[in-house]
């Protein structure tokens, strides 16, 4: 019997470990490579133009910043060619932008962060729940904290259908992404955990408007855009469009219909590597001794919003409007924000706020790339794992954990078979 035991001891302490190594040096990135040695940038160019070589099937564009200034840019397409002024519709991407619009109105005295939301709503409310609303504070909504589990996801609307209006969409979205139940609701106690909420940022958009009494589109354009001068980017797009927009691809390459969107502070601005460069640089100071914020926003506005407002697994991974990817090893963390949207838009822009360097790929045709391209730059920057580069590549982590723990088991089956065997 006590070799029973010592081996079930055996057997309980040997998954334990291996759990704990695997995973600990699958958040370390123990196990992997970066592109090129750290601090070659020439060298993680390179790599970076070998991946979208071999991989992007539709248009792209990629811009390398040092200092705020870029150093390196690559571009792609499979039909009209695109460049660093090419307009990209951006997906969630849109909400960090956004985010900057309701803290130029935090930073003016006109919004609170910590007052209830439903103080600034004068067209639509949230609906009565079993919690208290009046915990949904501004603040919680742009961290994605507050309780909505409205799950949105919006797939947007076919040229020529109607666009439904913000209000109604807000009640329920007609173009909620599959499994996402579309209404704008709390659903859980505000503040207690963090939930990804597009419809917290669609409810954003009508706060700005009722704020201001300006249509979302033209506020963020007087206030944000063009002070920063990101005078190409837009979240209304003119019809005619305007030359230079990034044609969309599906996976594979194959030309994919353009959506439009009620919810465009969550799901559609259009901007360029250029535009975002620049906003990228303007967290730092200027070369003329402008201020990080560029006057748009005060620079400790811009630290709060790096500051850590939500954690996920143990990891801080959120502010407001900014994911935190990685710690930069100055105090702070690699920020920026994705965007991912049907049928293969994928969006990415990292930054390091004590350097300046960054990164920003904009593409369609692959529902990842943009992503992983910006990921492995984070570890090349960094030797931290992206935390996005973490949850894309859990599916790959668990099989390798269940081997593992299979390999484990089989052993001691294997003594324990052994063990049962009769001694001669």
């Amino acid at each position: 019997m006590r070799r029973w035991i010592l081996l079930g001891v055996a057997t309980l302490g040997a998954l334990v470990v291996w759990t704990a190594v695997f995973g600990a040096g699958t958040l370390e990135g123990w196990w992997r490579q970066p592109l090129a040695p750290r601090g070659d940038t020439a060298a993680f160019a390179a790599a970076a133009d070998k991946m979208i070589a071999a991989e992007s099937t539709g248009n792209l564009a990629l811009t390398l910043i040092e200092d705020g200034r870029p150093v390196h840019e690559a571009f792609a397409s499979a039909g009209a060619p695109v460049d660093r002024d090419t307009l990209f519709q951006v997906a969630s991407l849109s909400k960090w932008i956004t985010a900057l619009g309701v803290m130029t109105l935090v930073d003016a005295g006109r919004v609170d962060l910590d007052a209830p939301v439903d103080t600034y709503l004068k067209r639509w409310k949230l609906p009565p729940s079993q919690f208290d609303n009046r915990q949904v504070t501004v603040r919680r909504v742009l961290s994605h904290t507050a309780g909505l589990t409205d799950g949105l996801g919006y797939m947007g609307f076919e040229p020529g259908k109607p666009v439904q209006p913000l209000v109604s969409s807000l009640t329920r979205a007609i173009d909620a992404s599959p499994n996402a139940q579309g209404e704008v609701k709390v659903g859980q106690q505000p503040g207690a955990g963090w939930k990804y909420s597009g419809g917290g940022y669609a409810l954003l958009q009508l706060l700005i408007e009722d704020v201001t009494g300006e249509p979302f589109a033209a506020y963020m354009r007087r206030a944000v855009l063009d002070p920063l001068g990101m005078t190409r980017s837009t979240y209304l797009l003119p019809e005619p469009w305007p030359a230079n927009v990034a044609e969309t691809y599906g996976p594979g390459g194959k030309k994919a219909i353009h959506y439009r969107f009620t919810a465009t502070a969550a799901a559609s601005l259009y901007t360029s590597a250029a535009d975002l460069t620049r906003l990228i640089a303007a967290h730092r100071p200027g070369p003329d001794g402008a201020a990080p914020g560029r006057g748009v926003l005060k620079p400790a506005t811009l630290a709060e919003m790096r500051r850590p407002h939500a954690r996920q697994f143990g990891a801080d991974i959120w502010g407001l409007g900014l994911v935190l990817y990685a710690p930069n090893e100055a105090g702070d963390f690699i920020v920026g924000h994705d965007g991912n949207n049907f049928p293969a838009i994928n969006t990415a822009a990292r930054f390091d706020p004590a350097s300046g360097d960054g990164i920003v790929v904009l593409e369609t045709g692959d529902e990842l790339l943009a992503t992983r391209l910006a990921g492995e730059w984070v570890f090349w920057r960094t030797g931290n794992v992206d935390n996005l580069m973490v949850l894309m590549e859990v599916k790959q982590t668990l099989v390798i954990l269940a081997i593992g723990w299979g390999v484990i088991l089989l052993g001691a089956g294997i003594v324990g078979w052994r063990l049962r065997r009769p001694r001669r």
